[in-house]
């Protein structure tokens, strides 16, 4: 079964749409660069009112590692980053939540990368919050479960499960409507994963 995150949450509402949809993890994106940022007090009301069985991700790009320990109301570490192995090691240190760690997928070298990764999952994109599909090709060389995403929608999320069976899809800017999250993409997303999941053997 293919998991479901809908990631760059910011608004109550958005809140409200995936607590009435269940998907099994969204994402808080703790980087100040992004158009998604959410700070860590929003965050921490944000996921006050959030269903406690829907995982919360906290997205972070090259963030201090004491910054990231502190938040913690979050149940996983996304690294989007530049994050090396010795920083991820520094988490576990102090940390048992889960790691995500995230690669940007342009040849096959990304993929022998995210394969050696010692993050508990990995996450594949085509880049930070482009909007854009990568070449699925270079995947069938991953040999670990893993987060698929870059360019995701309600229109071809079908596809990409049925090829790639993926851990779990990973959405953001399909699911919007003039930069913000809209609840008929996300439900149309969050239907059309389980509609497959439900058709597999």
């Amino acid at each position: 079964m293919t998991r479901i995150k809908l990631c760059g949450l910011s608004r109550i509402c958005d809140i409200e749409a995936a607590n009435e949809l269940m998907p099994d993890y969204v994402g808080f994106v703790f980087a100040r660069a992004s158009k998604r940022y959410v700070a860590p007090v929003k965050a921490n009301e944000l996921r006050e009112i959030l269903n406690p069985e829907i995982k919360s991700v906290g997205v972070f790009v090259n963030e201090p590692p004491e910054n990231i320990l502190t938040l913690e109301f979050i149940d996983c570490i996304q690294l989007h980053g530049t994050e090396d192995e010795s920083y991820i090691q520094l988490l576990r240190a102090h940390t048992d939540k889960t790691i995500i760690k995230a690669f940007r997928v342009q040849n096959l070298n990304d993929i022998h990368k995210a394969n050696e990764s010692s993050a508990d999952y990995v996450l594949l994109d085509s880049g930070k919050g482009t909007g854009k599909i990568f070449d699925w090709q270079l995947i069938k060389g991953i040999t670990r479960e893993y987060f698929l995403a870059g360019g995701l929608n309600p229109g071809n999320v079908a596809e990409a499960i049925k090829t790639l069976n993926p851990f779990a899809v990973d959405v953001s800017s399909g699911i919007e409507v003039d930069g913000v999250k809209d609840k008929n993409k996300m439900r149309e997303f969050v239907n059309t994963v389980r509609s497959v999941n439900d058709d597999k053997p």
